[in-house]
């Protein structure tokens, strides 16, 4: 992380208060950004942006980006030089629950925030966080490119294929003639430590291993791009940054592992149970009538590490061992800030393969 860079920079954060808005959060406040982020509460109790103690260290605002009028005004105060969008209802079971509000918050709020950076001005570098789920799958081996077609199957990742739209359409009706420079980010299945939410196969795990109880599985055979959170937020940073001076490689991008770490939900608990170690076991409960979710999705990342040089640097068995570190210092009760920073010195430390 170009530290030199982001120093005084103003920046302005959907999503702070989520998991990997708490990371982004921590790696800003350390570079010394001038950090001003706007969510809903914690959405899970517990939660990172708590245990990490970050409130103190920002100007952290409590609003809805569905509320256009108090999201502008937040927007004027902070008159951010720099945006990350990734407030958004990111939950695929949950969209089958409430599909008016996920539609609502993934799209509209995406068009919120934009009009606030078209009518404020100011703005250099805005970046929206998507999905890997944006793409029409055909469940093929490969992985997909940028320029493939949009169509996520369910709510969840049909809302973000919309906000990819919305984005394009921004970038291409009000920002092509500005210093603004409009990118968005096609992350990949993120994990680390600090995750609480429901329906993902981590947390599934974390809370199993909590409670010394078997890990309950739903889908052994999903084949998903896991990586390190770490490892898609310097990808963000990068971005952001080097758009800031360089309108040219605005566009999309895909962010996620090399193929060798695109495994299956089966795979991915084996690798938990061995670095979490304690005996700790899972048993398959399967669900025949549970809602779609995709069999197997790759990302083709060729684009982002052509454009910035940018490559994974921890496996995905690395990055489950790290999450096991946190969890254990977190159910320990030791200190949290301490342990994301020492985990945010090693990824930077450590040379890629």
């Amino acid at each position: 992380m170009n530290t030199s860079f982001w120093q005084k920079k103003r920046v302005f954060l959907t999503g702070h208060t989520g998991f990997k808005g708490a990371w982004l959060s921590r790696m800003l406040i350390g570079a010394h950004a001038q950090l001003t982020g706007y969510s809903l509460d914690p959405p899970t109790q517990p939660n990172l942006f708590s245990l990490a103690g970050l409130e103190q260290n920002m100007n952290s605002l409590y609003g809805d980006t569905r509320d256009f009028n108090s999201l502008r005004r937040a927007f004027q105060n902070a008159a951010p030089e720099i945006v990350f969008h990734m407030a958004a209802q990111p939950i695929v079971r949950e969209s089958y629950k409430i599909p008016m509000d996920t539609y609502d918050i993934n799209v509209m709020g995406t068009v919120n925030l934009l009009e606030c950076a078209r009518l404020n001005g100011g703005v250099r570098s805005f970046l929206n966080v998507t999905t890997d789920k944006v793409y029409k799958n055909t469940e093929r081996e490969e992985g997909y490119r940028e320029d493939e077609p949009l169509d996520g199957f369910d709510p969840y990742s049909n809302s973000k294929s919309c906000s990819e739209l919305v984005t394009h359409s921004y970038r291409s009706a009000f920002f092509s003639k500005s210093d603004c420079a409009v990118s968005t980010a096609r992350a990949g299945n993120v994990i680390g430590g600090g995750d609480f939410a429901s329906y993902r196969i981590i947390p599934d795990c974390v809370r199993s291993a909590a409670a010394e109880q078997p890990i309950r599985v739903r889908n052994l055979y999903s084949i998903r791009p896991y990586q390190h959170v770490l490892d898609s937020l310097v990808a963000y940073l990068l971005i952001a940054e080097r758009q800031y001076n360089d309108k040219r490689i605005e566009g999309a991008y895909n962010v996620g592992p090399d193929s060798c770490d695109c495994i299956s939900t089966g795979e991915l608990v084996d690798l938990f149970c061995h670095h979490w170690g304690e005996g700790i076991r899972w048993i398959n409960l399967s669900e025949p009538n549970a809602p779609h979710e995709a069999a197997a999705l790759r990302l083709d990342c060729a684009k982002l590490k052509a454009t910035f040089g940018w490559k994974p640097r921890w496996h995905v068995s690395e990055a489950v061992s790290r999450t096991c570190e946190w969890t254990k210092v977190w159910l320990n009760g030791k200190n949290i800030p301490e342990i994301m920073d020492e985990q945010i010195a090693a990824f930077y430390k450590e040379a890629p393969e």
